[in-house]
């Protein structure tokens, strides 16, 4: 019981290290903001520090769709890693696709709700 419980824990730590890694890059692949990897200056680079829009919406208003979306996905991810009855493969699987997956999604909601692609 206590070998599953830490697979689980494993199999979640990994989802949310790959999903910290990964938000800044990911933004950038969304809304092409500029923003980069923690270690190479996070949103120092995005187009909210430019004084016309389109500003990115993750980043907008202090960062709260950005913040609101990695919360969202992170909770996927702690679902889907503590849910019962699935296997190590499938839970390890759909907790890291859950990223991209819902990443994609919360994108496309943010930036049509800002109008950021009008």
């Amino acid at each position: 019981m206590i070998v599953a419980w830490l697979a689980r824990f494993a199999i979640l730590a990994a989802g949310v290290g790959l999903t910290q890694v990964s938000f800044s890059p990911f933004c950038d692949l969304a809304f092409d903001c500029g923003c980069r990897a923690v270690w190479a200056g996070a949103d120092a680079a995005c187009n909210i520090h430019d004084p016309s829009p389109p500003h990115c919406p993750w980043c907008l208003d202090g960062g709260l769709f950005g913040t609101a979306s990695f919360l969202v996905i992170v909770s996927l991810q702690v679902g889907i890693a503590v849910w019962p009855g699935l296997g190590l493969l499938v839970r390890a699987l759909a907790t890291l696709v859950s990223f991209p997956l819902a990443g994609a999604l919360l994108a496309a909601l943010a930036g049509l709700w800002t109008g950021y692609w009008a």
